[in-house]
């Protein structure tokens, strides 16, 4: 037999730790995306700002190219009917224009604004001026109308017409110009609204202001006597009530005035009696002791005060109440004079 020499097993080998090390490491690096792959923050702002400003261009390209190609479509013709109007080819004709072979033409009194036809502001301002100047003009006619009755109350259309006409405003436009032609049609359409209109007769258009629009273009003495007029009930005897009371506020400060003014003159007359009379009775002599009274009234009263005999005649009535004044008349250089004169108190005793 022979003998079978067994074989032996072999051994497993064992890797070193650095080499299974360095087979993880490079294991992860396959499976993990490299860094470069994402940006940093600063490349992060950097993009969303490009984005921006490419979306704002392309928003900005978008815009323009439509406003250019809406505006580069023709205008459809006036006188299409309706549903060709709408067609995609053509803009429909706006309102107060005239629209002839693709192209925009306003009427008078309007101007071409983009795709619409709007009003003119210098006619419309022009139209104004006329409207508030027929206003005036009519509602002042028609005021002094309500006032004394002498003027024609309703103007016919023909001779609004022929005063336009002869307005300095309308100097800056032909007679047979067309904006001539619309301001007139404006001021006609402005009147007609605010004041009142009528066919007369012969089938011709009138106008008149309204009561409640001429009130305010009335002169003010007449709106004065139109309400004295109507409320003449009440303010007649408002009135001579005023007046009475005032006469008598007036008598009444007249008699104090007189009052006053008889005191202040009976007052200086005493003080000028005694006065005289002491200096008549001192050493040297001071002349006579008695006055002439129509000497004192010249000499105290001013002139104004003269013409009015009741203020002296009043001061007389107190010097002759006063027990202390002697009055007697006296011959005065050959004319006969009452003369006051002033009693001592030592002559009044016992």
């Amino acid at each position: 037999m022979s003998s079978s020499t067994p074989k032996k097993r072999p051994k497993p080998k064992h890797n070193s730790p650095s080499k299974s090390s360095t087979s993880k490491s490079s294991l992860n690096s396959i499976l993990e995306p490299p860094q470069s792959l994402f940006p940093s923050k600063g490349e992060f702002f950097r993009l969303i700002a490009v984005l921006a400003i490419a979306s704002s261009v392309a928003l900005s390209c978008n815009f323009f190219a439509t406003f250019f190609t809406s505006t580069s479509k023709p205008f459809c013709d006036s006188n299409l009917d309706s549903i060709d109007s709408l067609s995609d080819s053509c803009e429909p004709c706006p309102s107060n224009g005239e629209c002839y072979e693709g192209k925009l033409e306003c009427i008078h009194g309007y101007r071409r604004h983009g795709k619409l036809c709007v009003e003119d502001k210098d006619i419309n301002e022009t139209a104004k001026k006329f409207s508030k100047w027929l206003e005036v003009r009519l509602c002042e006619a028609y005021a002094q109308s309500l006032c004394y009755g002498t003027v024609t109350v309703w103007a016919r259309e023909h001779d609004i017409w022929n005063d336009l006409d002869g307005h300095e405003l309308m100097q800056n436009f032909g007679p047979d110009n067309a904006t001539y032609l619309y301001a007139k049609r404006r001021v006609m359409e402005t009147i007609v609204k605010l004041l009142e209109t009528r066919i007369n007769s012969h089938g011709i258009q009138e106008v008149k202001c309204p009561d409640s629009l001429a009130e305010y273009y009335k002169p003010f003495t007449c709106r004065i006597r139109q309400l004295i007029s109507n409320h003449a009930l009440i303010i007649v005897p408002v009135c001579a009530g005023l007046v009475g009371f005032a006469m008598l506020f007036w008598n009444v400060h007249q008699k104090r005035c007189l009052s006053a003014r008889v005191e202040e003159l009976y007052h200086q007359v005493c003080d000028m009696l005694e006065e005289k009379a002491l200096r008549s009775k001192s050493v040297n002599g001071g002349g006579e002791s008695w006055v002439v009274a129509s000497w004192l009234r010249d000499h105290l009263l001013f002139p104004r005060e003269r013409k009015d005999p009741h203020l002296w005649k009043k001061v007389e009535e107190l010097v002759q109440e006063d027990s202390r004044v002697d009055r007697y008349p006296k011959l005065v250089k050959g004319e006969s004079k009452v003369v006051w004169e002033w009693q001592e108190p030592k002559a009044l005793m016992f």
